[in-house]
């Protein structure tokens, strides 16, 4: 049909629920072991804001005439948060003393979980209205 779009993804809601899911983790952590909590927290921090990033980038445009646009900032939004990534652990483990490594991996990966639990039930949703 012409002048149909596809609505953008409401991809905002995943890094909302990974921020929703880390802080109170953290914080409950906090009761036990302070290092602990912040490894976690900078762990969950270099999963969310590159994927946030990347986000930001893949939606930005949206419609069959920008195609090339879209691919484009798709490939620049992957690039950037994987270096965001690479460089978010480089910056944890070079600068932050003491740090506790299996929480900082842990919180990493525990944000990955929710993000392709919520990238999976965002598309199971779209596929559905369809």
């Amino acid at each position: 049909m012409p002048g149909a779009e596809i609505e953008r993804p409401p991809v905002q809601r995943i890094t909302l629920a990974q921020i929703a899911a880390l802080v109170p983790l953290c914080l409950l952590l906090l009761a036990f072991d302070k290092v602990r909590a912040y490894s976690t927290l900078l762990g969950g921090l270099i999963a969310v804001l590159p994927q946030a990033w990347f986000a930001r980038l893949a939606f930005r445009r949206i419609g069959a005439r920008s195609a090339r646009a879209v691919a484009r900032s798709g490939y620049a939004g992957e690039v950037g948060k994987f270096i965001l990534s690479i460089a978010g652990f480089a910056v944890v483990f070079a600068a932050v003393r003491p740090i506790d490594g299996a929480a900082v991996f842990a919180g990493y990966l525990a944000m990955l979980a929710i993000q392709i639990t919520g990238s999976w039930w965002l598309l199971r949703r779209q596929s559905r209205s369809e």
